[in-house]
Parts: C-alpha cells; sequence; structure tokens
C-alpha cells in the first residue's frame, strides 16, 4: 500500500480537480468571440456557456442571458451539461471515499479495508475525469470544425475559451489522483496473523497478554537421561 504521503497528494490532486470541473461547468466562456469595433455600445467580447450566454460591451458593461428552456437547447448541449454534473457528483463521492481509505485517518475500518476503499475512490476518480474529457473534447472540436470550415467573418466567429482549458486541467488532475489512490493495493493476505501497531493502546495490553501466553504454553522443560549406575 502506498505511503500516507502520496495519499495526501493524490487526495489534493483530486481537490483541485473536482474544485476546477465545479467552476468550469459554471463558467460562460466555454467558446469566445472577440470582436473589435468602434462604437461604445457594441460588444467586443461574446461568451457561450453550457448555463449561459454573456456579453462584454466596450463601455465596461458585462450582460449574462442565462439559458432556462431546456428543451430549446441542441441534444449535444444538454449531453455536456449532464456529462459535467455527473463528473462533478462522481469526484464528490469519491472524495468522501478518499478520505475514509487515507491511512493517515483513524475512520475507515482495517488496513485491508481502506485499502479497497483507497481503490473505490480511484476509481471513481478515474470515472468523473472521463466525464469531463469527452464534453470538453466534443466542444473543443465543434468550436474548431465551426471555425474552419464556416464562410462568416473572423468576427462572428468563435474560438474555445478558458473554461475549456479549465476542464481538461481539472481532468488531468482526477486522473493523476485516481491512479495514485488505484495503486492502493493491499496485496494478498499473508498466513501471518495481523498484530497490532505499537501506538494502539486499546489492542496493545491483549497483545501482550496473548504473546505472554504463547510463550508459556511454547516453553516445555529440558528432560535430560541419567545413565543407570547400578
Amino acid at each position: 500500500m502506498l505511503s500516507a504521503a502520496i495519499q495526501i497528494l493524490a487526495f489534493a490532486l483530486a481537490l483541485l480537480g473536482v474544485l476546477g470541473a465545479t467552476v468550469a461547468t459554471l463558467l460562460p466562456n466555454w467558446k469566445v468571440s472577440v470582436n473589435v469595433w468602434s462604437s461604445v455600445m457594441t460588444p467586443i467580447s461574446q461568451m457561450q456557456g453550457l448555463w449561459m450566454d454573456c456579453v462584454w460591451y466596450s463601455s465596461g458593461v458585462f450582460s449574462c442571458t442565462m439559458k432556462n428552456s431546456v428543451l430549446s437547447l441542441p441534444a449535444h448541449l444538454q449531453a455536456m451539461r449532464a456529462a459535467m454534473v455527473l463528473s462533478c457528483m462522481v469526484a464528490s463521492f469519491g472524495l468522501c471515499l478518499a478520505s475514509l481509505g487515507l491511512k493517515c485517518t483513524r475512520w475507515g475500518g482495517s488496513h485491508r479495508a481502506k485499502g479497497h476503499t483507497a481503490i473505490a475512490a480511484g476509481g471513481c476518480f478515474i470515472l468523473a475525469s472521463l466525464l469531463c474529457l469527452v464534453p470538453a473534447s466534443w466542444f473543443t472540436n465543434e468550436v474548431i470544425t465551426a471555425f474552419l470550415t464556416t464562410d462568416l467573418p473572423d468576427s462572428s466567429k468563435y474560438q474555445p475559451g478558458g473554461a475549456l482549458c479549465v476542464t481538461f486541467i481539472s481532468a488531468g488532475f482526477l486522473l493523476a489522483g485516481g491512479v495514485i489512490f488505484c495503486l492502493s493495493c493491499p496485496g494478498k493476505r499473508s498466513r501471518r496473523p495481523d498484530y497490532p501497531s505499537p501506538t494502539d493502546p486499546d489492542r496493545l495490553v491483549p497483545y501482550r497478554d496473548e504473546q505472554r501466553r504463547r510463550e508459556q504454553q511454547s516453553w516445555k522443560p529440558l528432560k535430560f537421561d541419567l545413565p543407570d549406575r547400578k
């Protein structure tokens, strides 16, 4: 099983991945159109996200419109929404399992149970990473394809925004944390009994009594055969 320091590092990476995926889901700049115009009331930047569309005017006004109607959205956008929300939920559940599987915590059961819990947490992080990568890659491919194939002027085209970069980075953090947690395999069970830790006062006294009893049972007096004297 991995050391406690490496597990803490994996937990920190997974936590950063969960926070990044949550923030990227809510950000409006999944694709951005930059327009440089001279008029004060014309937009210089238009952004579209999964939940809202925003416009930034040259006067400094920033306006956003929520996408409230789910039925009016295209199917691929609804699928991306569902994938990102499901990714955040699975990753959050993985954090709960990871807190139980850490070696530095007192809860979570025995050493072997903690190992299995850590592996389950790693599986959740890997699944959450894939759920982030699929919609981010799909959205990026659509934006780049539309930018290269349409005949619109460059001022009316969109390019990938910063939210996609945050999504890819968060997916990488989740994947790294998941792989590290999956390496926390407890190994095969040994035939010898598991002895309690010296720092565990609740099990130290019974262990000493059991060890003393075994030593007494294993001790036998030595017998010497003396020659018969006639």
